[in-house]
């Protein structure tokens, strides 16, 4: 059913917590598994030109360090794994992605480096709204419901 998963991967603690679901769903469908990365660089603040132009490569460095460490874990599993870092806006690069390559599945974490993404708009709402394929979304942070009036009482 699913022979290609999708997994942008933004090389926080939080996003490689969904690795063990996508690399049990890997493994149950024989699928390949692709990470992406996308590196956005937007000038913030006051920079020297010269540390302007360098933070694209500087980026790009860092992705393909932190992406070939995880798609090594992956491997390890015995799953078939690539990975690549692209450029621009994130969740319009995955979605386009996963569109030219035909990906049967989106799998990625509700939460990666902007933990309180939620309030603004996350890149995972943005891909489950648009993307051309399955999302599955992987709960990354727990969540603790309120106490009810009876419970302060117990």
């Amino acid at each position: 059913m699913f022979k290609k998963i999708l997994v942008p991967y933004d090389g926080s603690e939080l996003a490689a917590k969904a690795f063990p679901t996508v690399m049990e769903l890997a493994k149950a469908f024989n699928a390949k598994v692709t990470l992406v990365h996308v590196c956005y660089v937007e000038a913030v603040g006051e920079a020297t030109p010269g540390v302007i132009a360098t933070a694209p490569a500087a980026e790009k460095k860092v992705c393909e360090a932190f992406l070939s460490k995880a798609g090594k874990e992956f491997q390890d599993q015995g799953i078939t794994t690539e990975w690549l870092c692209l450029d621009g806006v994130p969740a319009r690069e995955i979605i386009a992605y996963a569109d030219k390559e035909k990906m049967d599945l989106i799998a990625m974490a509700t939460h990666g480096k902007g933990e309180v993404a939620w309030v603004l708009g996350s890149t995972a709402e943005r891909v489950v709204s648009h993307a051309p394929v399955p999302v599955l979304l992987i709960r990354v942070m727990e969540f603790k419901p309120p106490l009810l009036k009876e419970e302060y009482f117990l």
